[in-house]
């Protein structure tokens, strides 16, 4: 049997992509007009989308499953479910991330001198959320928003060091690119170097990513004692040698507690 405004039919081997594109494009539409009236009944839902009513039934129902929408009773009417509450949260979370934690690499920049970034763990990498730069810099390259390996930067390897056995066995199981000499691509290796990451409290990266880029980073802790970002300085190899980016690190721990604190960290991890 096909359906006549063609989103049915068989598996996701066998579905177009643009079928695909058009499926998830009216599920975000349903998302937004029930969020827009508060509750909607399916026949009023399905007149929004341009669908028959026994589609409109389906996604919502599919939308129901992950708590995206929740079905009122016996009405016939839908309303947004706790699933978006947590995805706002997590949302929420990050921008409060960003947002407190700018001032905290301006601070960082001013003491150090170099460029200090904040970064959260988004997906297979790591994205930069802010930025300062020190007054030794010599290059504005702004990294906010973008998304940088986790097994060649700092940064990435704080992240990637605390997160769960489980997504860390799965990330390591991954081809790594190499983007140096100096970038660690054997799991085995990249194991002993995330433990001694834990043992020691920072990571470094000496032209892992970048020939001539030198970095060092430490863990910012949630409220629930995880790991939740990493605070970053960056520079020139030879203004951030070996020696000087291991005698900043107590000047970026002390910034990454004090952040940690405003975030609700209470001192304690699991």
């Amino acid at each position: 049997m096909t359906s006549t405004d063609g989103d049915d039919g068989g598996s996701g081997r066998e579905r177009s992509e643009p079928s695909l594109v058009r499926s998830v494009d009216r599920a975000v539409t349903a998302l937004e007009v029930v969020a827009a009236r508060g509750e909607v009944g399916i026949t009023e839902l399905a007149e929004e989308l341009g669908v028959h009513k026994s589609t409109a039934s389906r996604l919502v129902a599919a939308l129901a499953r992950r708590g995206m929408l929740e079905q009122l009773g016996d009405r016939g009417k839908v309303a947004l479910g706790f699933g978006v509450v947590r995805l706002a949260a997590s949302a929420t979370g990050r921008m409060d991330i960003a947002r407190l934690g700018q001032p905290t690499c301006q601070q960082l920049a001013e003491l150090v001198g170099e460029t200090c970034n904040l970064a959260v763990h988004d997906g297979e990498a790591a994205i930069n959320v802010a930025q300062e730069f020190g007054s030794a810099s010599i290059t504005t390259q702004n990294w906010v928003g973008r998304r940088t390996p986790l097994h060649a930067t700092s940064a990435g390897k704080v992240l990637l060091a605390y997160m769960g056995d489980a997504e860390r066995r799965t990330f390591l199981r991954r081809r790594l690119p190499r983007y140096t000499e100096s970038t660690i691509t054997e799991p085995a290796a990249l194991r002993t170097e995330l433990a001694r990451v834990v043992d020691e409290g920072h990571a470094r990266s000496f032209e892992e990513l970048e020939v001539g880029l030198h970095a060092v980073a430490v863990p910012v802790w949630g409220a629930a004692g995880d790991v939740v970002a990493a605070l970053s300085a960056a520079g020139p190899a030879y203004r951030l040698p070996r020696r000087r980016a291991r005698a900043i690190v107590p000047d970026l721990r002390s910034a990454a507690e004090e952040l940690s604190t405003r975030l609700g960290w209470l001192g304690e991890t699991p």
